[in-house]
């Protein structure tokens, strides 16, 4: 089984949240589709621009608690070394 850790953006240098996941494409379709009462509806955040996939769930929960203590521009370099133009990769997990 896979985890991933996902950034998620309001708009590119905008608003980010990141998260965890056992099934990547069911959660970000939950986010996009404001499933549920959560920082990402109220502050309207859907793009998918980043994510990796881990072994456990523990690799992942570490990464996940190191990239949110990281200052805004290392997430921001994280985002650009792999997504230099902020696409939404929706549609590169649904495909």
């Amino acid at each position: 089984m896979s985890y991933w850790v996902y950034i998620l953006a309001s708009k590119p240098g905008g608003t980010l949240y990141i998260g965890v996941t056992n099934n990547l494409v069911r959660r970000i379709y939950e986010h996009r589709e404001g499933l549920a009462e959560s920082f990402t509806k109220r502050h309207g955040i859907k793009t998918l621009v980043y994510f990796e996939a881990h072994d456990s769930i523990a690799a992942a929960l570490q990464r996940e608690k190191n990239i949110k203590h990281w200052s805004r521009e290392w997430k921001n370099d994280l985002i650009v070394a792999g997504n230099p133009g902020w696409r939404d990769l929706y549609e590169d997990i649904v495909r």
